[in-house]
């Protein structure tokens, strides 16, 4: 197992250390709040000459992702990063991005839409682009910040997958928030990611089409190639996992975590920065004789089906908690959970919970009132399926 250097870094700081040992060729970037401290280092890093890349300024965030759409197609390691408003004004280009094939790595600051306007954070900006086409993972915390930009470059260009991935930081809470962080060297990254090579370029010594039209007898067979890989990545997802953990000692389960979920009645299922938090009233709860446990979605595209499955297989009751919400209906995140279950089972309670939107707290209180919520949903109280946490104020 190899150890590197440790250094008390934000969120935003862990993915631009990331980025600097996977050495994209070409970083295009436009900031905006609050991911732009991950450009600014990337910056500061090429001016040092600690990153050898193509930093380029661009006017808008269509404009970044275009570039790198650009640049990919000659072959090149691209990253890019951007955050709510910015990843809506990218949402044309994620289309082509995927269809294309290209293997970019972006990070996304999670942060809740307008209007009203507000910067703080929360997983709508993302989740609307869940079709998309690109892989999407949620972290939790700096480490695995860093770890998976390394990881996302290993997935995204295996020629399996050949898909763009988004990597999703909590904003503010993951982006701005200080932890002690292990920094691979250099040298040991390098020897667990390969250097970027494809035969799907421009090349004037063996010419590609790319970036072509096609008919309706056509367009079907490309979007099943498009579902088979992003399917595809689920080995390769694992594969990756495993290949880091023997090389540098930190796992993270793959495609989801389970945390005291074997003998669990009830079950919270979350993605993002909210699950340390579960985890801390799971233990307190376990103390009180409670059966509970949290099982965190690392990846929400492609969807871990089989593994949110097997893991809830003996439980009674879950809740997802969603920093998200469908407008009429409900959070994304249970409407994909929901439908998995339902394939298996169908004597297991499921119940949303819509909490955290625009930046607001989820606390060890709310998440002690979800699980309450459950309990007295298995002793026959009605309860709504769909339930809004900690309401401020009564607005019927």
């Amino acid at each position: 197992m190899k150890m590197g250097r440790r250094a008390f870094l934000s969120g935003n700081e862990a993915v631009a250390e990331g980025v600097r040992l996977a050495a994209p060729h070409v970083i295009p970037i436009y900031p905006i709040t609050p991911q732009t401290v991950v450009v600014e280092r990337l910056a500061e890093m090429v001016e040092d000459g600690s990153l050898k890349s193509e930093f380029m300024h661009m006017e808008s965030e269509h404009s970044a992702l275009s570039a790198c759409m650009g640049a990919s197609s000659i072959g090149a390691r691209t990253f890019t990063a951007t955050s709510s408003q910015g990843l809506l004004y990218m949402a044309e280009c994620l289309y082509y991005a995927s269809g294309g094939r290209f293997p970019i790595v972006m990070m996304n600051a999670n942060r809740a839409l307008a209007l009203p306007w507000n910067i703080y954070g929360d997983q709508q900006d993302s989740l609307a682009l869940l079709d998309s086409g690109w892989i999407q993972i949620y972290v939790e915390d700096a480490q695995e910040s860093l770890d998976m930009v390394i990881q996302s470059y290993a997935i995204a260009e295996n020629m399996k997958v050949l898909t763009p991935v988004m990597l999703n930081l909590d904003g503010f809470i993951l982006t701005h928030t200080y932890e002690l962080v292990e920094i691979p060297s250099k040298e040991d990254v390098l020897g667990f990611l390969p250097s970027y090579e494809t035969p799907y370029k421009m090349d004037l010594e063996n010419p590609k089409n790319m970036g072509f039209s096609c008919s309706p007898a056509d367009y079907t067979e490309f979007k099943y190639r498009q579902h088979k890989a992003v399917l595809d990545a689920k080995d390769v997802i694992k594969k990756v996992s495993d290949s880091f953990k023997d090389s540098f000692g930190r796992s993270y389960g793959g495609l989801v975590d389970a945390y005291r979920c074997d003998d669990a009645e009830l079950i919270v299922i979350s993605l993002g920065s909210a699950t340390g938090t579960c985890r801390t009233v799971v233990d307190d709860l376990r103390k009180e004789g409670w059966l509970v446990g949290v099982l965190k979605i690392r990846f929400m595209r492609p969807f871990p089906e089989d593994e949110i499955n097997e893991i809830t297989q003996n439980a009674k009751a879950v809740a997802v908690i969603d920093r998200d919400i469908s407008f009429g209906y409900e959070g994304t995140v249970f409407t994909n959970v929901n439908s998995a279950l339902a394939k298996s089972k169908t004597n297991i309670m499921k119940m949303n919970f819509i909490a955290g939107l625009g930046g607001r707290d989820i606390s060890k209180e709310s998440i002690r009132e979800l699980f309450s919520d459950l309990k007295e949903g298995l002793d026959g109280k009605p309860k709504e399926r769909v339930k809004f946490l900690s309401l401020g104020v009564d607005i019927d």
